[in-house]
């Protein structure tokens, strides 16, 4: 297994309005295929926000299987989009480093 250095990931896209936390690799990946019509395996760093604010999910193919990270603040909430319509757009990479 080797250390992924997300600095050098070219695309990162946010997945806007509110993601089910419970839903896990399969789940995060057929949104992005299904509802985003996105290749998942080109390399992209995929955002997942939570409805709180409180935690957020990462998804990312590493070439031979899927890193998936769930991150949750215990003080405080994240600063990403607030629409509520659900969508995609790419991140600007200095705001979320």
């Amino acid at each position: 297994m080797k250390l992924i250095d997300f600095t050098q990931v070219e695309n990162i896209f946010i997945v806007c309005g509110k993601t089910d936390m419970c839903r896990q690799i399969d789940g995060l990946a057929a949104t992005i295929t299904e509802e985003y019509d996105m290749d998942i395996y080109n390399g992209a760093l995929f955002l997942f926000y939570g409805g709180n604010k409180d935690r957020f999910k990462a998804l990312y193919w590493e070439g031979d299987g899927f890193l998936l990270l769930h991150k949750r603040l215990e003080n405080g909430k994240l600063n990403g989009p607030r629409n509520q319509k659900v969508s995609i757009k790419p991140a600007v990479k200095g705001s979320i480093a």
